[in-house]
């Protein structure tokens, strides 16, 4: 089951409308990978409020910061790296705490006894 806001819903001209974009913009940030909308059986885009803010995040990349295509390609890929690497420490940090407790448990039996 899709996550909150992960729910595929608005079809591409609906998500252009949103962004105030084009839909041949929309296509082209999906041919450069930058995004990845959902594809029904019959092949149409469906986007997510996540897809949405990703690209609206582009968009402040281009619009505002003046950053290039390559630039956001760039930048967003470092952010995807970024937050890989978070969820991978934020896990090790989790099996240190589990480890730091069971050790301590341990050396309480130990002790007590």
């Amino acid at each position: 089951m899709p996550r909150e806001g992960n729910e595929p819903k608005y079809v591409i001209s609906i998500a252009a409308r949103i962004l105030g974009c084009e839909i041949h913009t929309l296509r082209y940030y999906e041919k450069l990978g930058l995004i990845q909308p959902y594809r029904s059986e019959g092949n149409i885009r469906y986007y997510s409020e996540i897809d949405l803010e990703r690209l609206r995040h582009v968009k402040v990349l281009m619009d505002d910061m003046g950053v290039n295509m390559a630039g956001v390609e760039v930048i967003m890929r470092l952010g995807e790296k970024l937050a890989e690497m978070q969820h991978r420490i934020d896990s090790l940090e989790a099996e240190l705490k589990k480890l730091q407790r069971k050790e301590a448990g341990g050396k309480k039996i130990k002790s007590g006894g």
